[in-house]
């Protein structure tokens, strides 16, 4: 099952993607799609129903990030070993963890909105895992259980927020727009494993990354298990797994960054595909 929002900000519609491809309304069996609707018993609910009895939606708006009422939006660094080398930086032997600002979520297709003074702002593309049910200290066994779906995030970085300007990574990770989600999220039980997904990334045209989720370091489940040890995660949170290399820090021997008109597309196979042209800082492009 595919489930997307569609339309302007605030007042965002539920929908999902039918057998057929078509986009189905969901306005009248929920009011939209939540933590609630993410759990074992609302995705159920969902998959209970006659979607043949369901609107079709023939004109979608701007699509939006796929659920509503993210809690966390948790990352994971250097998860690829030939990332962490083009990095020049050594394997971690714990995953690296840092948070993205919630309000760095946008949709698939929404502008990236450069941050003022920004010089080294990159791209990441990077699976996506959107929790389910609450998990804390579960096993490595059983935490696929707590996943409901997955879904594309591009992990947008200022490089010299991140690295060079001290402190953690977070100041050049949650800047506005650094953080397009979609364009849906597709249920766990139609990507039976995580660790088989191939996803790329190009920026006007040129192929930049061009890896698979089977070469990370720590697994889907091993994430799950190990950040429930340090905190409790609940239906709605996102964990952002990681890039494989092929950034605009590692390129060789003059790195790339994103200016203003660039335009980004990226994907994961069975999840979809977004595409971001690059701005100039502009408040209304962020809010609109």
């Amino acid at each position: 099952m595919k489930l997307l929002r569609h339309g302007p900000k605030g007042a965002e519609k539920p929908a999902l993607i039918d057998a057929q491809g078509q986009i189905r309304d969901l306005s009248k069996v929920l009011p939209d799609i939540g933590p609630a609707a993410l759990t074992p018993k609302g995705l159920q609910r969902l998959r209970d129903l006659d979607t043949r009895t369901l609107p079709v939606v023939e004109k979608p708006g701007a699509l939006s990030v796929p659920w509503a009422g993210m809690g966390k939006f948790v990352a994971i660094g250097l998860n690829y070993a030939d990332h962490a080398a083009e990095s020049n930086l050594p394997v971690p032997k714990e995953p690296i963890v840092f948070m993205k600002a919630t309000s760095c979520a946008v949709g698939p297709n929404h502008p990236v909105v450069l941050p003022q003074g920004s010089v080294k702002s990159d791209w990441e593309v990077e699976l996506g895992v959107v929790i389910g049910s609450r998990a804390r200290y579960v096993s490595e066994a059983d935490a696929l259980k707590h996943v409901a779906g997955y879904c594309v995030v591009n992990d947008v970085s200022e490089r010299e927020y991140q690295i060079e300007r001290g402190g953690t990574w977070d100041k050049g990770k949650g800047c506005d727009t650094f953080g397009p989600i979609g364009p849906w999220l597709v249920t766990a039980d139609e990507i039976p494993d995580p660790q088989n997904l191939g996803m790329w990334l190009e920026v006007n045209g040129h192929r930049y990354q061009n890896g698979s989720t089977k070469t990370m370091i720590f697994s889907v489940a091993t994430l799950v298990s190990y950040l429930s040890r340090f905190m409790t995660l609940e239906p709605g949170d996102c964990i952002t797994t990681g890039t494989p290399p092929g950034v605009g820090m590692g390129v060789k021997p003059n790195p790339v960054y994103l200016k203003p008109g660039d335009v980004m597309r990226l994907g994961i196979e069975g999840l979809g595909e977004q595409q971001q042209t690059v701005h100039a800082w502009d408040p209304a492009l962020i809010d609109g």
